[in-house]
């Protein structure tokens, strides 16, 4: 089993860790957090691809550098689905999520305001990475309860057999790895 991976992504190169998800399974471990040259040039280039949208909602929290830039660039707004309820939330809704890099089931939140503004609204779901598509299942959930409409559905990276899916853009594959890969 090799110690890193090779990403080439948005015209950059990062060496990621391989982490073991559970016996057998292991991933390269892609983090946005503090790189900014890399969190700029994504943005930039999902931006290239995305349809046409009003607003853009991601999960907490890895996806939160990706969806920021991508608001500053476009000059539309981003939501925010919480991982847990906040004391200056307003009658929040919630929906479940299970997702491979989250040891236990979890729950995603938005409040009143948050469904009020995606009500009407194309909504552009974005993330780092999709891999098994839980995460961004609950995230359309979100939407739909607030009577938004899903433009399109992004990440920087697709994983696994993510990377086949025709329903999706993203930038760059990234595989799975076994242990007799």
């Amino acid at each position: 089993m090799p110690k890193t991976y090779t990403l080439q992504v948005a015209g950059l190169t990062r060496e990621l860790p391989i982490c073991k998800v559970n016996d057998g399974l292991y991933i390269a471990a892609f983090i946005m957090f503090s790189d900014v040259e890399m969190t700029v040039r994504c943005a930039e280039e999902l931006l290239k691809k995305a349809p046409a949208f009003d607003v853009l909602l991601t999960a907490e929290s890895k996806g939160i550098p990706l969806a920021y830039e991508m608001s500053r660039q476009s000059g539309k707004q981003y939501i925010l689905a919480r991982k847990s309820v906040k004391l200056y939330m307003r009658d929040p809704i919630e929906v479940n999520v299970k997702s491979i890099t989250t040891a236990a089931p979890q729950k995603m939140y938005l409040d009143a305001d948050a469904l009020g503004y995606l009500k009407g609204k194309q909504v552009l779901i974005v993330d780092d990475v999709i891999s098994t598509g839980r995460s961004l299942e609950s995230l359309e959930g979100l939407v739909e309860i607030a009577g938004g409409t899903v433009a399109g559905k992004a990440a920087v990276l697709a994983e696994g057999e993510a990377s086949e899916r025709e329903d999706i853009l993203f930038l760059a594959p990234l595989p799975l790895f076994t242990d007799d890969k």
